[in-house]
């Protein structure tokens, strides 16, 4: 990995990188509000005023993006749509699946709030006719979503519970994909999995939030890389540009200089990202 140049600063937490084919990187400030748009240029854009709480983002194909927080919308020039309204105080990270559908996970506690009792979360996914399937309980605290390379594992950041969960994807009629054999990635003391992303080789690059670093991941949920980042709090990653080799890592912290606050950070990675399908729900 080349070494991390930073982009932009001075946030609450910075959450849900994602860049489209025009090479823009959308971002969301958990803490302060507001989802942004960082143009090639190194222009900031405000594109969602306010909306606190947005842990993830994904790109629609209808233009516009879909973004979590008190509930999964759509939103294109300026105009909301609720895709999904959980019974839960709200959704954190989102990823998006071959058939351009959504997979989310609710929060059911403050994560900020050291006193909240744990409550576990679920797992969802939005059809492309709005319809919502309960796929799987207990996630401590929802973060992260990303696929294999060959759409035949999911990988869901348990950040309680110190581990990634892992799914097989058993493929069914009509994209009825099902869900089997559960089981731990890395489930160790002291590793928070935040957001992560997976790239063409299949290795799992996952923001270890309170250990200043992503960490690269076997599917076997094996360390076989580490990129240090200068802070604590490191969110989340996402891949981006026309070959898919730069590697955003966004954070809620800035070591070097604590007045920067949250920062995003970029880098050059040696192997592509998987690209994200849009969402078409």
């Amino acid at each position: 990995m080349a070494e991390l140049e930073t982009l932009t600063h001075g946030y609450g937490l910075v959450e849900g990188p994602r860049v489209d084919d025009a090479g823009n990187l959308y971002f969301s400030d958990v803490l302060d509000g507001g989802v942004y748009r960082l143009t090639p240029s190194g222009a900031v854009e405000l594109v969602v005023p306010k909306r606190r709480g947005v842990g993830g983002i994904a790109l629609h194909a209808d233009g516009g993006i879909v973004i979590s927080g008190r509930n999964i919308c759509h939103v294109v020039d300026g105009e909301t749509r609720v895709v999904f309204q959980p019974d839960a105080p709200g959704c954190n990270d989102l990823v998006t699946d071959a058939h351009g559908r959504i997979l989310t996970g609710t929060i059911r506690r403050d994560p900020f709030d050291a006193e909240a009792a744990p409550t576990a979360g679920e797992a969802y996914r939005i059809g492309r006719d709005g319809s919502v399937e309960r796929l799987y309980d207990d996630v401590g605290l929802t973060n992260g979503l990303g696929f294999s390379p060959a759409g035949d594992r999911l990988y869901h950041s348990d950040s309680t519970s110190g581990h990634v969960i892992c799914h097989d994807v058993e493929p069914g009629g009509d994209g009825a994909d099902r869900l089997t054999n559960r089981r731990p990635l890395r489930p160790f003391d002291g590793f928070q999995p935040d957001g992560l992303a997976v790239d063409e080789a299949g290795t799992i690059w996952v923001a270890d939030f309170g250990a200043g670093a992503v960490i690269g991941m076997s599917p076997d949920g094996d360390e076989i890389g580490r990129i240090p980042v200068p802070a604590t709090a490191v969110t989340s990653v996402c891949f981006g540009g026309q070959d898919r080799r730069d590697l955003y890592v966004v954070t809620a912290d800035n070591r070097d200089d604590p007045a920067r606050r949250g920062t995003v950070f970029v880098t050059r990675a040696e192997v592509p990202g998987l690209p994200i399908p849009p969402a078409r729900v």
